[in-house]
């Protein structure tokens, strides 16, 4: 693509009225469907999105021009300047959407007037974004956080059924015997009793409109986790009010049509439905994914995060679960909750199995913030 014809697509077709620079027909699409969007003429807006076929016809047609990364953007700037969201309701248009993040984060928020007709296939597009997320992330979640229990939990004098063989071989490699052909296992290496989860971790998430990303792959991460023996993972999602989602862990669809998107921030209410979960306090870890606007009593949240941690929980505050770059905060919070030991932070997917596996070996969190 020449720099003119860069400019025009840029400016729009308007801009060169005289249409000195002819498109050839790849570049007429290209520009007929960013007109659809960006235009800001109402006869334009209404044109797009009044139609349900015309919505259709744009969505596969912007899949044709634009990559995949580039589609998912122009389908959330359709959804806020030509008001897509309604349109979203109807069956044929969700198969027709790119599956990302963001797109489950709308069905999220437009579950409660979501028609029954449409559930089903709703359910079959955040089914199949949330697979692809699993895929992606269960596996380095799983190492990280099995291999830091297997670092962090002493237990000396291990009963059969808790010997760690994996672990009691590379300890013992230098006690080989040569003529017997074996190793002497000087030293045995074991988990906790079986049975007994090791560590408690509590995923305590804003369900705010704002962090709907973060909701999205918590309930993914929250999955994981929860199939892990040796942790009790616990699902607490809040807005002004709290709900316990824990038992939906087993299926993470089923978690987030559960979310309700929407509403307030009481992170103070929260907190304290949490403490009343909390049994063993330096054993549990309670991730707080909120940015930090509290709407309720910030004075009584932050005796309460200061009486976590004085009883030995690990509280880490994520800012955002996304890969959305930095997110808005209220850094005054935030401030507040670093001079309690808790750091703030915003984290990519990517990089919360190191956070996981950081806090279980009860490393310092602050090293994993930016600077």
């Amino acid at each position: 693509m020449n720099t003119p014809t860069r400019w025009k697509l840029v400016l729009g077709s308007e801009a060169d009225a005289q249409n000195a620079l002819p498109f050839d027909a790849d570049y007429n699409g290209m520009d007929d469907v960013l007109t659809a969007l960006y235009d800001q003429q109402p006869e334009r807006k209404a044109g797009l999105g009044g139609s349900a076929p015309r919505v259709s016809r744009w969505l596969g047609d912007i899949r044709t021009y634009f990559p995949t990364e580039v589609v998912a953007v122009m389908q959330r700037d359709a959804m806020d300047r030509l008001g897509l969201h309604q349109l979203l309701l109807e069956p044929e248009i969700l198969r027709t959407v790119q599956a990302d993040v963001h797109l489950v984060g709308t069905l999220m928020s437009l579950s409660r007037v979501m028609p029954q007709k449409v559930k089903h296939t709703a359910r079959e597009v955040v089914g199949k974004v949330v697979k692809e997320l699993e895929q992606k992330l269960s596996n380095p979640l799983r190492q990280a956080v099995q291999g830091a229990l297997s670092r962090a939990v002493r237990n000396p004098r291990p009963r059969y059924r808790e010997i760690d063989w994996a672990a009691t071989i590379r300890a013992n490699l230098k006690h080989y015997q040569p003529e017997q052909r074996t190793i002497i296992p000087e030293r045995l290496v074991g988990f906790g009793r079986r049975g007994q989860a090791l560590k408690e971790i509590v995923l305590c998430v804003d369900q705010s409109g704002s962090m709907a990303s973060s909701v999205v792959y918590a309930g993914v991460f929250g999955a994981v986790l929860a199939s892990i023996k040796a942790v009790k993972t616990h699902m607490v999602v809040f807005d002004t009010s709290v709900v316990n989602l824990s038992e939906n862990l087993q299926d993470p669809v089923d978690l987030l049509f559960g979310v309700q998107l929407g509403g307030g921030t009481d992170i103070n209410l929260a907190l304290g439905y949490c403490q009343q979960l909390i049994t063993r306090p330096t054993d549990t870890i309670l991730v707080l994914i909120s940015d930090l606007y509290e709407g309720g009593n910030e004075r009584e949240m932050l005796k309460k995060a200061a009486a976590l941690r004085a009883a030995g929980v690990t509280v880490v505050a994520l800012l955002a679960l996304a890969d959305d770059g930095a997110p808005s905060f209220d850094r005054r919070v935030a401030e507040q909750f670093a001079a309690l030991d808790i750091p703030s932070f915003a984290c990519t997917p990517a990089k919360f199995p190191e956070l996981m596996a950081a806090a279980i070996q009860g490393q310092s969190l602050s090293a994993l913030a930016p600077a």
